[in-house]
């Protein structure tokens, strides 16, 4: 399918089109003429909303992120900026007050991370549990929680997302195992960086991907390490001028969601 980005020596984008999805992918290179950094709303706001802000301007692509509440707005992953704490889950009340999430709560707190370090004036990207120290002569400059852990590893129940008692799963949090909208990001052994979202398709039920499709379609697409972002209405994916929406109501529309936080690529400055 031709690119939005066609103009674009990099980055590139590609849609694939699976059995019940369209899986939307953005490969970035591993080179200093691009960065992947993380982008965080004040209130809950449309990707057209981040494109349009000082930051996003410039931005050739643009993915939805972080898990959040939408009932008060605040978030429930961890968002570093510019080696700066700037969203806590730990100060979300709904979270941390709520007393069916209170057996998985750890779980919750170090779930995994997408991270961009500088290491000795070079960028570098690698997904880690949040409690995971920082790489020797590296510093953690960017970084927003969300998960599970899809490669190498699906990390559902680690992650606290999913638990079973006697083989009966009690606790699916995000429906690993139903197709829906999904979103994702990636890296592969050579360092490039793949955005995926994997939208359904309009008036086929059930459709989208499953936890484990996703992670096997990233696997395919040359991932040697992957993260579960959020899915649902939250995903979608914008390509140059374009958005993608990841679900569509009954009538085919596509829903937009209102979000936290999103990672855009765009030229470094100093290139």
């Amino acid at each position: 399918m031709e690119s939005p980005l066609e103009n674009q020596h990099f980055p590139s984008y590609q849609r694939y089109d699976k059995e019940r999805s369209h899986l939307h992918v953005v490969r970035i290179p591993a080179s200093n003429e691009w960065q992947v950094i993380p982008h965080v709303a004040d209130s809950l706001i449309t990707l057209a909303d981040f494109k349009a802000t000082e930051v996003g301007a410039e931005a050739v692509a643009i993915i939805n992120a972080g898990f959040f509440d939408p009932v008060n707005q605040q978030t429930t992953s961890y968002i570093t900026i510019a080696g700066n704490l700037v969203a806590d889950p730990r100060n979300n009340p709904r979270l941390m007050d709520n007393p069916d999430l209170l057996p998985y709560l750890d779980k919750i707190l170090n779930r995994s991370e997408f991270r961009h370090y500088r290491c000795e004036g070079e960028p570098r990207y690698a997904i880690a549990r949040h409690s995971e120290p920082v790489p020797p002569r590296c510093h953690l400059e960017n970084a927003i929680g969300a998960g599970p852990h899809l490669l190498p590893t699906l990390e559902l129940e680690s992650e606290g997302f999913r638990a079973e008692v006697t083989g009966d799963v009690i606790r699916d949090a995000i429906g690993s195992d139903r197709s829906n909208a999904r979103s994702a990001i990636g890296i592969t052994a050579d360092g490039t960086i793949i955005l995926a979202m994997a939208a359904q398709i309009p008036n086929l039920s059930p459709s989208g991907m499953t936890l484990p499709e996703l992670a096997e379609a990233l696997a395919e697409l040359g991932a040697v390490e992957a993260l579960n972002l959020d899915g649902g209405s939250s995903s979608g994916l914008l390509v140059g001028d374009t958005i993608y929406y990841g679900r569509f109501d009954e009538a085919g529309q596509p829903i937009e969601r209102p979000l936290k936080s999103v990672w855009l690529v765009r030229r470094s400055p100093e290139m």
